[in-house]
This record gives C-alpha cells, sequence and structure tokens, in this order.
C-alpha cells in the first residue's frame, strides 16, 4: 500500500503560515483593538474591509456578463459593504456584528448577522446565488400561450358583395318596373 502524499511536509510539522492568514489575523487585531480604544469608524471600515478581501473568491466566479453586483465600501456615517443597489452590510451596534440587509419596499430586512466573517460570507454567497437564478428567469422571454379554442375562421368577402350587387338590381329592377305602371 502507497501513503498518501503529504507535499513534503511531516504531519508533526508545523504548516506553513501564509502571509495573506497572517495579515487578516493582524487586520482582526487591531480592527478588535481599535473598536475598543477610540476610532469606532475606523474600526468598521476596518473590520468591512475585511469583510470585503473574504468576498473576493467569491465575486471572482461570478461571470464578467452579470453587472448586477457593485461591490464597494461607503465612507458615510455609518460605513457599509454594499453588494448590490439594494443589499449591504453594515455594523451592528457593539460594532463587532456584522448585519447583512436588504432594503425592500416594505422596509429593510435582516439577511444574516453574525460576529463570524465566515456565516457573513456563507449567506452573501446565497444572496448572490438567488440573485442570478432571478436574473436567469428575468431574461428568459416565455413562449407566447397558444389559445385552446382556434379562432373563427375567416369569411370570404366575395359573397357578401354578390348579394349586395344582386339585391340592388332586383331593386333598380322593381324601380323600373313600377315607374312603367305609372306611366300607363
Amino acid at each position: 500500500m502507497s501513503e498518501p502524499e503529504t507535499s513534503g511536509i511531516h504531519p508533526s510539522q508545523p504548516r506553513p503560515v501564509r502571509l495573506r492568514d497572517a495579515l487578516l489575523r493582524a487586520r482582526i487585531e487591531a480592527a478588535d483593538r481599535t473598536g475598543v480604544v477610540v476610532d469606532l469608524r475606523d474600526a468598521e471600515v476596518a473590520r468591512l474591509e475585511i469583510l470585503n478581501d473574504a468576498l473576493d473568491p467569491l465575486f471572482a466566479q461570478v461571470p464578467d456578463k452579470i453587472d448586477l453586483f457593485d461591490r464597494g465600501i461607503s465612507q458615510g456615517d455609518a460605513p457599509r459593504l454594499w453588494i448590490d443597489v439594494v443589499a449591504h452590510i453594515m455594523m451592528g451596534r457593539d460594532k463587532r456584528m456584522y448585519r447583512f440587509v436588504q432594503d425592500t419596499r416594505f422596509g429593510r430586512i435582516v439577511l444574516a448577522e453574525s460576529h463570524d466573517t465566515a456565516v457573513i460570507v456563507e449567506a452573501v454567497t446565497d444572496y448572490v446565488a438567488r440573485r442570478m437564478i432571478e436574473r436567469e428567469h428575468a431574461m428568459v422571454v416565455p413562449p407566447e400561450p397558444q389559445s385552446a379554442v382556434a379562432p373563427p375562421p375567416r369569411r370570404s368577402r366575395v359573397w357578401p358583395f354578390v348579394f349586395g350587387f344582386v339585391l340592388g338590381a332586383a331593386a333598380l329592377f322593381g324601380v323600373a318596373v313600377l315607374a312603367t305602371l305609372q306611366s300607363w
């Protein structure tokens, strides 16, 4: 039997740390410290940037021809990570909880809420998939419904003309006969 390939790493040796993972941990630690200390707004933006980076693999899979999504962080009184025109992620009241919301004509609904980035990434993934399916359904042209009752056959226009001609000729003949009878 052959042993599974371990790519040169012995199980007792620690996995090599990727720089991207280390940067992510450093950002989270900095956001935690900043969130506790003074500038809560910068902490919110930092956390939204972390989430934005976590969403990069998802949006890399969205085909270029689909232009439903316009992701970006808005810098305002309450920073938001916009997914599309109606859905965005903002920080909760404790400034550590992500809140994924959608604006509807009946008000704002919360789609997901969690402290964990992975939970929000999963909720955004589901949302993106639903929006793409809605787009597919909207782009499909439904076939024209076939009527169950066949339309009535179209009548010929010749027979009414012939009937009117004969009726007119008979009326003229009748008028001529009356005129000759009165002249006698």
